[in-house]
């Protein structure tokens, strides 16, 4: 009658022994240059496996064969690199640096930074940039509450919608 009730309480206490410790990845502050078209060293063109590599904190992932190709999601962070078609995108609530104060700017306010769009929306404005594209979307305030940038040029992006 001992062991049977030894066996079951050696079981409980002995269980801690065998819990494995995880590690949770960690990544440094996220910082957006959007003159040059980069997130910490990493361009929009970087593969999946190159990205991981420098941001292993990432909280999701879609594989290239998904609707908008690869995509390597930073929830916490609102920050998103599509690799499957070479852009970043920036949302309201991102968590980092960005080179120039562009979230929640006031749409026309920018021109010493960015110049002239090259193409315009209700919007959004699309500037050309030395890398590629820049994209600034406004809310009904016109202030930017997203951004996208790609080493794509505006005639070749392919945006996921």
């Amino acid at each position: 009658m001992k062991s049977i009730i030894l066996l079951p309480l050696m079981a409980i206490y002995l269980s801690p022994a065998f819990a494995q410790l995880k590690v949770k990845s960690t990544c440094n502050a996220f910082s957006v240059d959007l003159l040059n078209g980069k997130v910490n060293d990493v361009r929009p063109d970087f593969t999946g496996a190159q990205i991981k590599s420098k941001f292993p904190c990432f909280t999701s992932e879609d594989p290239e064969t998904s609707k908008c190709g690869g995509v390597i999601y930073y929830k916490d962070r609102d920050l998103k690199f599509f690799t499957g078609r070479d852009y970043v995108e920036i949302g309201p609530a991102f968590k980092g640096q960005l080179s120039i104060p562009v979230m929640g700017a006031k749409r026309g306010s920018l021109f010493k930074y960015l110049g002239n769009p090259k193409l315009k929306d209700s919007n959004w404005d699309a500037f050309e940039t030395q890398y590629g594209t820049l994209i600034l979307y406004y809310n009904t305030a016109s202030k930017v509450n997203m951004i996208r940038f790609s080493t794509k040029t505006t005639d070749i992006i392919q945006l996921c919608e």
